[in-house]
């Protein structure tokens, strides 16, 4: 499987076989002249030797992309590691490659620092051990997420730090033959690493080295519209049109060959509806996820990251439609408060789909408050007051509620009304005086 796609002396694209190597590194070119110039004139005679020697042109590549991306993880992560020591080697420095430490994951406090290098080696040997032990596929997956998974917390790793992983990963397994199930996962994780650190003209060519090569080898179908399903999300991404046909076709082959209630249906469908309001398509979206979230409910439940995105997107296709109501407002501000909520306490406040889904609670409420800041009605005014309550992380300062536009008696009801939501059970209902709350 090759990520590198282009001439070595003038970047024309090459063919996925055939393409004339250098004996020696490997190295791609359309051709003999091109071979020729790049020794004579650009620089590869003294690069040659090198390239070999760290195993090849794709190897090399890769090596040098892992250590770019672990050299930005670690200054990504600089002041929340300071005074902090890896919890594998319990250093502060990685011994051998002296890199930082960084913290992707849910862990909070001192827990969850690390280095890179550090978690690579650790999976690395679970993957082994599975593979030496012939301990079966399933055996085999569950230890190769060491990669992308913390150990501690059990969240997945996000941002640059996905991203270093994704090509630590990656430099590990390139050399493996096409068609590898490691190799295969390893690509998976890479393009999931580029996605996360928006890096999406490389993810495209990981999606697609990886769909090309599957495609070539005979992959089965569902594998097929994995990939597919991936790719769909970088074109949308990128603003290729193909996207929302693309996504269409995965989540009605995922159906079909599974059913509902699958998690691949469930996940295709809520790429789908991604994709749908991207194109501001959002009756559509609202229809498709109104069918498919609660059966995400039942199957996964809410604290699981797909039904999250699920929600948020159902939101998002309530808020931004320019014909929302007055009640569908409300339901998308609930809705992006009761997942924020839940985004915060399973992901970790730093965690950007978490720190995304507040940003959309916000701007809900900021379109709410436009509809009805003219509105004399007791009860739109209670609302108003009710979403304020629920979009605070705490009880509010008055300060903060004057910026909300509420002032002197009503911004203290709103703060009252937030320390009594804080202290209800959940499920109970809380009794306010809605002629005593404006804005």
């Amino acid at each position: 499987m090759k990520l590198i796609k282009s001439c070595g002396a003038c970047a024309a694209q090459l063919p996925d076989l055939g393409a004339k190597q250098c004996s020696n590194c490997k190295t791609g070119y359309c051709g003999r002249s091109c071979q020729v110039q790049h020794w004579r004139e650009g620089g590869h005679d003294k690069l040659c030797k090198k390239i070999k020697k760290a195993g090849g042109a794709e190897q090399y590549y890769a090596d040098k992309k892992c250590a770019e991306a672990i050299a930005l993880a670690v200054e990504e992560c600089a002041d929340d590691t300071k005074g902090q020591t890896c919890f594998i080697c319990t250093e502060a420095l990685h011994r051998k490659t002296k890199e930082g430490l960084v913290r992707g994951c849910a862990c909070r406090g001192t827990a969850g620092f690390v280095h890179v290098s550090c978690l690579a080696e650790q999976a690395k040997i679970w993957v082994a051990e599975a593979e030496e032990n012939n301990l079966g596929n399933d055996a085999l997956y569950e230890r190769f997420r060491r990669w992308d998974t913390c150990s501690l917390c059990e969240q997945e790793y996000f941002g640059v730090v996905l991203c270093a992983l994704g090509w630590a990963c990656w430099r590990t397994y390139v050399g493996r033959p096409d068609g590898d199930e490691i190799q295969c996962h390893a690509i998976n994780l890479l393009g999931n690493g580029l996605s996360a650190a928006d890096r999406l003209e490389d993810e495209l060519s990981a999606r697609e080295a990886e769909l090309s090569t599957l495609r070539r080898l005979g992959g089965t179908e569902a594998e097929v519209l994995g990939v597919l399903g991936n790719l769909a999300i970088t074109y949308s991404a990128l603003g290729r049109p193909e996207a929302l046909q693309m996504a269409r076709d995965v989540y009605n082959g995922y159906l079909r060959l599974f059913g509902e209630e699958n998690k691949e249906t469930l996940l295709g469908a809520n790429n789908y509806a991604k994709s749908l309001i991207d194109l501001r398509r959002f009756g559509e979206a609202r229809s498709l996820l109104c069918k498919t979230l609660p059966v995400a409910q039942s199957v996964l439940g809410d604290n699981k990251d797909l039904t999250l995105w699920m929600r948020w997107n159902y939101a998002e296709a309530l808020y931004k439609d320019e014909g929302a109501t007055f009640d569908d407002l409300s339901e998308a501000v609930d809705t992006l408060a009761k997942t924020a909520q839940t985004a915060r306490r399973v992901l970790g406040r730093s965690h950007p789909d978490a720190v995304s889904i507040k940003q959309s609670m916000q701007n809900a409420f900021a379109v709410l408050r436009a509809m009805a800041s003219a509105s004399e009605d007791p009860a739109v005014r209670l609302a108003i007051a009710l979403h304020t309550a629920l979009c605070c992380e705490a009880v509010p300062e008055l300060d903060d509620l004057r910026d909300l536009g509420f002032n002197g008696e009503a911004a203290r009801r709103v703060v009252a009304l937030r320390a009594k939501l804080a202290a209800t059970p959940a499920g109970a209902t809380v009794d306010a005086d809605a002629s005593a709350v404006r804005a």
